[in-house]
């Protein structure tokens, strides 16, 4: 009987060890899953979202973690506004889908592109505890596309400059060589893309802030025609007038490949004559 007893825990002890190799199989193709997603372009995670077979809410629980491994050596994003991207993909599921182009795809946005109820500092201490009560044009548009805000980049203070730190948040690291700089002002963006902790990110563009920060960190930065993607008349007539920022200053797409910098281009941009919109602030101007 004892000899009985023995064989028996055996094939107990067997099946135990068996179940949890597959647990720890299971657990392990997952792992691959998941890295596979964050390492995949926007245009290949966009096609998934598309047919369904990947969601939102996944794809913000792909990010958050991908943030939470790198941010810490990074200081890409420094406001993460994860509740509200859960509850607009939850809307979407109630809803039937998310609208494309985007289908549903958590994007990264630049902190002087505001996003009502969210932290908008645009890296100034003046501005460090302000809540935005309206949103950007920018980030209506990217909304409207089916993009979900999953957070908040760096830059330097009011977009000034080539290297991205500033008073609140501190610098911006180089993920290629975290001793170096990830350029500027749309580092935040270059170098959140560059981790993995986004597909997509917007950023602006007066004298370099897209194409600078995007060489810097190997991702695709694209300064956009005046008037081709939404911009904010916060800035006061006189102030565009006088230096000509309302016409130079642009808000575009970055990504990490061409294609994708075309996928969030679409997204963003109104068809609308660039012309139209540079002969419209020559009038406010000249109002």
């Amino acid at each position: 009987f004892a000899g009985a007893d023995s064989s028996a825990a055996a094939t107990a002890a067997a099946i135990v060890l068996a179940h949890h190799i597959r647990r720890r199989r299971r657990a392990c193709e997952a792992e691959v899953a998941l890295d596979a997603l964050w390492r995949s372009p926007a245009a290949a995670v966009v096609q998934q979202l598309e047919c369904g077979q990947v969601t939102p809410a996944k794809l913000i629980d792909v990010a958050v973690r991908r943030i939470a491994a790198t941010n810490a050596a990074t200081n890409a994003v420094v406001t993460l506004c994860e509740e509200r991207a859960r509850a607009r993909a939850a809307s979407f599921a109630q809803s039937g889908g998310a609208p494309g182009p985007l289908f549903g795809l958590p994007v990264l946005v630049k902190d002087n592109q505001a996003v009502a109820g969210v932290r908008c500092t645009a890296g100034a201490p003046m501005h460090a505890t302000r809540i935005a009560a309206t949103t950007h044009p920018l980030v209506e548009a990217l909304e409207a596309a089916g993009g979900v805000v999953l957070g908040v980049t760096n830059m330097p203070e009011h977009a000034a400059g080539s290297h991205t730190f500033n008073p609140v948040f501190g610098a911006t690291h180089n993920p290629h060589d975290l001793g170096r700089t990830a350029g500027g002002s749309t580092g935040g963006g270059a170098a959140a893309l560059a981790s993995g902790a986004a597909w997509l990110a917007t950023g602006s563009d007066l004298g370099g802030s897209l194409r600078n920060p995007a060489a810097f960190c190997s991702v695709v930065g694209l300064r956009p025609s005046p008037g081709r993607c939404p911009q904010s008349d916060a800035a006061p007539t006189a102030w565009r007038g006088r230096w000509g920022l309302g016409l130079h200053a642009v808000h575009g797409p970055m990504g990490r490949t061409v294609e994708d910098v075309a996928l969030l281009l679409d997204a963003l941009a109104p068809r609308a004559s660039p012309l139209a919109a540079a002969a419209a602030d020559a009038a406010a101007d000249a109002a």
